[in-house]
């Protein structure tokens, strides 16, 4: 049996979020007229998951007279999920560049909630969308923003 050596699993991207480019929407040129390089830290998926969390929210389900409803001695839980909100906080954490934190860029849009911040600098739908791909294809998670996309899509119609 071979030696089961784990500084095979003991790699530095594993500790390190890394950085990656990719360009901005079309409309972002710099004073060349060439399109500006965003920068997208790749998020761990700890990282990701607790932004997820955030925007959990568990509530005792009611029937229609109001009263709570109760199975095997327990309350029912209902639990809802602002997904769209949470991936535009997984955007603001994942954007090195533009950092959309900055608190003078937020002052510029008069934002005080970060999870507007991408709705702010990014207002057509277009660069939205695809500034939520690029991100989300930095870090992996395409098939949530095909999802996403595609709730916005209905919403929409």
């Amino acid at each position: 049996m071979a030696n089961k050596n784990l500084k095979y699993f003991m790699r530095e991207e594993s500790r390190q979020e890394q950085i990656f480019q990719v360009p901005a929407p079309a409309r972002f040129v710099d004073e060349n007229g060439k399109v500006v390089q965003m920068e997208v830290k790749k998020l761990h998926n700890d990282t990701i998951a607790k932004i997820n969390d955030m925007y959990k929210s568990r509530t005792p389900m009611k029937d229609k007279k109001g009263n709570y409803i109760v199975q095997n001695g327990e309350v029912v839980f209902k639990t809802e999920k602002d997904s769209v909100k949470a991936t535009r906080h997984i955007i603001v954490e994942a954007l090195v560049y533009p950092d959309l934190k900055d608190p003078e860029l937020m002052k510029y849009y008069d934002c005080v909630d970060i999870t507007d911040m991408p709705l702010k600098v990014f207002p057509d739908n277009d660069e939205l969308g695809y500034v939520t791909r690029k991100v989300l294809e930095v870090l992996g998670l395409t098939d949530a923003a095909e999802s996403n996309e595609q709730e916005v899509e209905d919403a929409k119609n």
